[in-house]
């Protein structure tokens, strides 16, 4: 059984999400084991923003999606410490995720990590296939005054 390792922010999941999950372990076959892994609250703020849901709760979303069968939070110290525990046969790289491919293998090599990098080249395109978009079309959205009385 081979293992595929996807990574990424899962921050507001959207449709986008499962199928670069979906892809990604069709990547080791047909019965691969897909382990994902969370980015930490703290690297999304020094790479993207800062997180609308925190990394608890975006982690126990991803246990919950169909194709995931382990998940587990990053490491804020060495993201490569991960990839040693796992210690996957591929690793899937999202489509809108800024790796060079090729760059990222070198860098595993150079940390002694012997693994196949491979990009999911789909990607659902939709109105709201990220995170951003649906945050945007949240702070366009003037909604009845009822909604926002959550608590």
């Amino acid at each position: 059984m081979k293992v595929v390792m996807a990574n990424g922010t899962f921050d507001i999941l959207h449709p986008g999400h499962g199928l670069y999950l979906k892809k990604a372990k069709k990547l080791g076959g047909c019965d691969a084991k897909l382990v994902v892994v969370v980015a930490r609250d703290s690297t999304v703020k020094k790479r993207k923003r800062i997180p609308i849901v925190n990394e608890n709760q975006r982690l126990e979303m991803i246990k919950m999606l169909k194709y995931v069968d382990e998940a587990y939070l990053g490491y804020e110290d060495n993201m490569f410490r991960i990839v040693e525990e796992i210690n996957p046969d591929i690793i899937a790289i999202g489509n809108d995720q800024d790796f060079v491919t090729e760059k990222l293998k070198k860098v595993l090599e150079k940390e002694g990590i012997d693994v196949n990098v491979e990009r999911v080249k789909d990607y659902k395109i939709s109105t709201l296939d990220s995170s951003c978009k649906i945050i945007k079309k949240i702070k366009e959205t003037d909604f009845h005054e009822s909604y926002l009385n959550c608590e």
